[in-house]
């Protein structure tokens, strides 16, 4: 199983989300990745979503954890404070190479709030918890999402 950390990240009323191009299927998703040995869910969220999309991030707040109906990943959703930057991959980073091969590729960007429900966000589960937090509020206490990989 793989451990996973995620940021969620507001900036004038826009999501920070990596436009994803996988071999022809096209979908949304927010920065994140692979938890490294001896790297806390935390700093893994802050290093990711810089080598990702050059945005610095800090006070990472945990939201929800995501668990998943097959053998998969664990993913860890931060609520996130932006800081500072504009959205690039990074260079030499994984992302960056996949771009250079040109078939799985990563396009960091801002993706205005009222714009959510009609972007490609995945998984969905988390795309209808987005939704309703930022309508509303984000929740005071982690909680745990189940995903259904179809």
């Amino acid at each position: 199983m793989n451990l996973i950390s995620r940021a969620i990240v507001i900036n004038d009323n826009k999501l920070l989300v990596i436009n994803r191009n996988k071999y022809g299927f096209k979908f949304v998703t927010i920065p994140g990745g692979h938890i490294e040995k001896n790297e806390s869910p935390e700093e893994t969220v802050i290093r990711e979503t810089f080598e990702e999309t050059s945005i610095k991030i800090a006070n990472p707040r945990l939201i929800i954890t995501e668990i998943f109906n097959k053998d998969y990943d664990q993913q860890f959703i931060f609520l996130c404070q932006y800081i500072s930057g504009e959205p690039a991959i990074q260079p030499e980073t994984n992302e960056s190479i996949s771009n250079r091969l040109g078939q799985n590729l990563y396009s960091p960007n801002w993706l205005d709030i009222a714009k959510i429900k009609e972007a490609n966000i995945l998984p969905v589960e988390l795309k209808d918890k987005l939704i309703s937090y930022l309508s509303e509020e984000f929740p005071k206490e982690p909680i745990k999402l189940q995903i259904n990989l179809r």
